[in-house]
């Protein structure tokens, strides 16, 4: 007996179509906003704040845990169908560093040829992809996003720990060659680290043919850095495109989009911001997310985890599966809490969650 369709509805009446796998948590690169180990990054707060003499206090995490037994690709893909049966339309492979798993291809052709997958999307910093990207593509991949937080070489090593710009650019040369599309670029913004570089990013977008998300600083980094001083808000960001760039607004007619969009003139490409931040998108949040470790989330800030994992190593029936999903569903949280007195950092990083 197959999991009947369209039953992922959480208790606010949202239905949950997309789905976020994390293939895996290890990155090739160490970002700023994300694993800020570099030297760099581990000076970063003081040189902006010199006023401030320590850190956030990071969460209280128990000197020894575990190995976490990442999830087979089997069991990902059992996952990922059984989840397609109730109602997911949209899968997207994240990590970490998704390239850096040697027999992703394998994984993608897997999920592609599911009956009801309507899309099928990788996110990635570029840095391996004209190793992988054609193979990729044979695969079944529709689509893929790149990160690209600066076009300065200098800025690039600085914010990534890696001077690999040149061939994150001829990786979004390659996809496009490749006919993978809409080819999408997301740049994360903070203030006095690369948001000089908001206009020449959109003219890169809109030179490229390319579609640019502008994304607001989250706290969800390992070094706890985050503070709302370093978010340049979406409403920021817009305001100086609008002073360098001619904006036509995109009208969506999908309520679950996360970016707001407008065409670039003269172009094919087009700009979004997304502003989790500064204007939360949770009322039409239809995102669920798997780590690398099979932990279920049910919102990018959530603080409580769902071990499906556990479930499929242990080789219980799809019915069961579908009962866990649709349990941690229901249970959904309302929104996230950035900015309220209340609000506590998750102890995973984007990293080992997956974006």
């Amino acid at each position: 007996m197959h999991p009947s369709p369209e039953n992922l509805i959480d208790s606010h009446g949202r239905v949950l179509r997309d789905l976020r796998v994390s293939v895996t948590d290890h990155c090739n690169f160490r970002c700023l906003y994300c694993l800020p180990e570099s030297a760099a990054a581990a000076t970063f707060q003081q040189a902006r704040f010199p006023q401030r003499q320590e850190p956030p206090p990071a969460p209280q995490i128990p000197r020894w845990r575990p190995k976490p037994q990442p999830l087979t690709f089997d069991e990902i893909e059992r996952a990922v169908r059984v989840a397609v049966q109730m109602g997911i339309q949209k899968v997207r492979l994240t990590g970490g560093e998704p390239l850096l798993q040697p027999q992703l291809p394998g994984l993608v052709a897997k999920i592609a040829r599911l009956p009801g997958l309507l899309d099928l999307a990788i996110t990635t910093n570029g840095f391996l992809f004209p190793e992988k990207g054609r193979a990729l593509r044979d695969a079944g991949l529709r689509r893929v996003s790149f990160s690209l937080d600066s076009l300065d070489r200098a800025n690039f090593k600085k914010i990534t720990g890696h001077d690999a710009l040149p061939q994150v650019l001829r990786s979004i040369e390659l996809a496009q060659e490749l006919g993978l599309h809409p080819v999408k670029v997301n740049a994360v913004i903070i203030r006095g680290v690369n948001d000089h570089e908001i206009v020449s990013l959109a003219q890169f977008a809109r030179g490229r043919q390319l579609s640019l998300r502008f994304i607001e600083f989250m706290p969800l980094d390992s070094g706890r850095v985050w503070n709302k001083e370093l978010v340049v808000s979406g409403e920021e960001i817009l305001r100086r495109l609008r002073e360098h760039l001619s904006l036509q607004p995109v009208v969506s007619i999908n309520p679950s989009e996360t970016a707001k969009r407008w065409l670039l003139a003269h172009s094919r490409g087009e700009i979004g911001v997304i502003a989790p931040v500064t204007q939360p998108f949770c009322g039409h949040c239809n995102r669920l997310r798997l780590t690398a470790d099979g932990k279920l989330r049910t919102c990018l800030f959530s603080t409580v985890e769902h071990d499906l994992g556990a479930l499929l190593r242990d080789g219980v029936p799809d019915d069961a599966i579908a009962g866990f999903l649709r349990a941690a569903v229901w249970r959904k949280e309302a929104r996230h809490h950035i900015g309220e007195p209340d609000f506590v950092q998750p102890v995973r990083t984007m990293s080992h969650i997956g974006g």
